[in-house]
This record gives C-alpha cells, structure tokens and sequence, in this order.
C-alpha cells in the first residue's frame, strides 16, 4: 500500500496515475476532496481508501502495518499567499507530523520541496546540504518549504530512506485548477486561444531583456519517473533538486506554445505585479548532479517536445492525465 498525499493535486495526480500505470494499484489517496474541480484529477484512478487530510494520522495510526511507502506532495502552494500562519499549519506543522509517522513506523518517505526556496540564488542552485541553512526565500510559501528542509536535516531520528524533492518549475496535465499558480505554458496556451497574443512580464532588472528572465524548466511526467525511481531505490537519502538543469527563457517557452498552434507568434510585455514584484525569481537552474550521483540516468522531456505534447495532448482536447 502506497500513500500519495496531495493526491488530487498537479503533480499528486500525475504521480497516482504514473503508479497505476506501473501496476501499483493499492494506494491510499489523502487530500481536501471538497473541491469539486479538482475531481477529474482523480477520478479514474485506481486506489484503495481515500482520506481527508484531516483524517489521515489517526488513519495512519491504526493501518501503518499496511503502509509499503509515503510520498508527502500535499501542500499549500500559493505563493502570494502572506499570512504565513496558513503555511506554518499546512506545510511545515503537517509535514513534521508525517516525518515523525515515518520514523515511529519505520516507513521511507518522498517529500516535496521547492526551487522556490533558493530565493534570488545569492548562493546558486546546489543542493549541497551545507548550503540550505544560508538561503534566503523569498515569500512565506518559499520560507515553509526551507524551514522544513532545515528541520529535515538536523533530526536524529529520520526514516531508514527518506528525499525530499526541490523541484523547479514544473508544468503539463492537471493543473486546470491551479488558477494563477497554474503554469506559464497553460498561462500562455490559455491567453494565445483567447487573445491571439501572450503577455509576459516586463523585466525590471537592467541586466536582464524583456522575456529574457530564465527558469529551470521540466515536464511533470519526468518528476513522477524521478520519484517512481526513488521509491524502487531506496537509496541515499537526502535533498535532491528536480529540474532539468537547463534554464529557458520565457520568450522561448511563449514561442514553442505558438508554432504548436501554428500560429505567428504576437508578445507584449506587462509590468510584474506589485504583489509578487520583490519575490520574483529572474533566473533558476537546477545543478543535477546529486541526483545523477544517486544512479538516476534517464534523459528529461527536450523543452519544446515537452511543450508540443502538452499542448497538444492536452490542452487543446481539454484532456486529463
């Protein structure tokens, strides 16, 4: 038995799915099933139970015999979010408590972390465990997440394998709910279809062009094969980037969602909102080389494959993974 929490979530969806395709049938499904737009995320999926979150440790209590495995992707996510008592109870207090499980009941865990948390990458994109002390998030979403990775690393008692998994900008199929935290690929499909055009932000920073600001990148399915890997494995436990480590740009990402359309390509750029202007990350590339160490040697989605399947397998069909 598997328990995926976050299970009707983006990359929670997209990693129940990639488990019943590989013939893991036995899973236990943990979320806030109110939201009815997030149902086709999980509705024909395979599983056994499906628990509140509410619900889950005294669940846990009485069934952890059962358990094989946790992967812990559940969280608050918004990152304009600012009160961070929201934060502190959904992602930091509800992960501790799943860290602890773990241990108590001898269980390995997969966690999820974020690319968010190297803030402005005063001190690059590496995740060498000397380092995630020092880095400065840039918002309380970004500061959960480190804080828990901190907290991670200074426990005695951590379960006999355990990953937490920073990953970087992740996109593709069911992230319809996600609204404004949904990715810039949906964003600009979703624009070009209405508008004809696509707006990106405007650069504020001299030494970056308009368009030109970079991010790391990486298709979902490629984070649920990482995580599939993690699970066989069971091996060196630790903090492991998830990207490509191959920035690009957002002009580059908004042309690619264009010729799959086959449409010319019409950009304007936009003044970033002030909400979110002085946490706005310019640049982010994950250094892989920890998680190609640990033995994981498949090759990433190329950008605008990644991209044209999306798009086109997707988005433009309405369809759900």
């Amino acid at each position: 038995m598997i328990v995926v929490t976050g299970a009707a979530g983006f990359i929670g969806s997209i990693m129940t799915g990639t488990l019943n395709r590989e013939g893991f049938n036995d899973l236990v499904l943990v979320d806030d099933f109110r939201r009815e737009d997030k149902l086709s995320n999980y509705v024909n999926r395979q599983y056994s139970e499906r628990i509140d979150r509410d619900d889950f440790f005294g669940w846990l209590k009485n069934n952890h015999r059962f358990v094989q495995f946790i992967i812990h992707l559940g969280a608050r996510t918004d990152t304009t979010e600012s009160d961070s008592g929201i934060f502190e109870r959904l992602n930091f207090g509800y992960s501790v408590k799943v860290w602890e499980a773990c241990v108590s009941y001898g269980l390995p865990l997969i966690y999820a972390s974020s690319a968010a948390t190297y803030g402005n990458g005063e001190h690059g994109y590496d995740d060498n465990h000397e380092l995630i002390s020092r880095l400065k998030p840039l918002n309380p979403y970004s500061v959960s997440k480190n804080d828990f990775d901190i907290w991670a690393l200074g426990q005695d008692k951590k379960p006999f394998f355990w990953a937490g998994i920073k990953f970087f900008n992740v996109f593709g199929p069911n992230e319809y709910h996600k609204g404004r935290m949904a990715s810039v690929v949906f964003h600009t499909y979703n624009q070009i279809q209405q508008t004809g055009k696509m707006k990106l932000f405007r650069s504020h920073r001299p030494e970056f062009a308009d368009g030109e600001q970079k991010r790391d990148f990486i298709y979902v399915f490629d984070t649920a094969e990482v995580m599939l890997y993690f699970l066989r494995s069971r091996n060196h436990s630790g903090i492991y980037n998830l990207g490509t480590g191959s920035a690009r740009t957002f002009n580059s990402l908004a042309l690619a969602v264009f010729d799959t359309m086959g449409l010319e390509p019409v950009i304007e750029y936009i003044d970033t909102p002030a909400d979110i202007r002085d946490s706005y990350q310019y640049f982010t590339e994950a250094k892989m080389t920890k998680l190609r160490s640990a033995g994981y040697q498949k090759d990433f989605t190329p950008f605008e494959t990644a991209i044209h399947d999306y798009v086109k397998g997707y988005l433009i069909p309405g369809r759900y993974f």
